[in-house]
């Protein structure tokens, strides 16, 4: 089995350094890898992003990050890439990465993700400039992720994001905020690339599994919601 580890929201700072570190001294016995599903820091300021690479880095397994919409709170989001990737730690934005696996090729495709809602109940690229410009900001994402997942030469792909892709992990969040959330469109491209799993985080009081409507298992694992330093979930070999 590929055993993926995936944690998102952990809103890093200095008074919460340390919480996660002596669970993920475990994990190259438990995982292949870690994925960050965004929100790693509280403002998006350096020294938030220092406490993530402390906290995250030289773990012994790859760790694969995507940033969210905290971690661009301070525009500062191209230093924060830099020290995370100093620390070891690869940030993905509408790109990918391949891994291997014990003689299988896991892709990696990542985008922070945008809002605008879901099927029936969704925003769209209509009317005033500034609603054409936030669905058109959603699409380009949206294109982008599908477009790293299927640029990928792997055996498997996984989706990882910050916003949702399904409506089914935010169970528990109120509808109103379902289009701050996440958007189909991020679902339809996890399905035309032929991901077999997608994870994110952002829905604090949502739901932990949900599936694509081309039957992708999807996973909220927004710390939140997991209740513990990292979630390992199993995919199998392909044959």
């Amino acid at each position: 089995m590929i055993r993926v580890a995936a944690v998102g929201d952990v809103h890093m700072d200095s008074d919460v350094a340390g919480r996660f570190r002596p669970a993920l001294e475990k994990l190259p016995a438990l995982a292949d890898f870690l994925l960050l599903a965004g929100d790693l820091t509280r403002h998006g300021t350096r020294a938030e992003a220092r406490c993530v690479a402390e906290e995250f880095g030289g773990l012994g397994v790859p760790v694969i990050a995507v940033l969210g919409n905290h971690d661009y709170h301070s525009d500062l989001q191209e230093e924060l890439t830099e020290i995370l990737v100093m620390a070891g730690i690869e940030v993905l934005e509408q790109s990918g990465t391949v891994l291997g696996v014990r003689g299988t090729t896991v892709g990696i495709g990542g985008a922070k993700g945008f809002g605008g809602g879901f099927a029936g109940k969704c925003a769209s690229e209509f009317g005033e400039p500034e609603m054409k410009n936030f669905i058109r900001h959603t699409q380009l994402s949206a294109d982008g992720l599908r477009e790293a997942l299927t640029g990928l030469d792997c055996d498997v792909r996984i989706a990882l994001t910050h916003y949702a892709p399904v409506p089914d992990t935010l169970a528990g969040e109120p509808p109103e905020l379902y289009p701050f959330l996440g958007s189909y469109l991020f679902g339809q491209a996890i399905d035309k690339a032929g991901a077999v799993l997608a994870v994110h985080g952002h829905a604090h009081a949502g739901t932990e599994r949900g599936t694509t409507p081309g039957g992708a298992r999807v996973r909220n694992v927004a710390h939140p919601v997991i209740r513990q330093a990292y979630a390992v979930y199993q995919l199998p070999v392909p044959s």
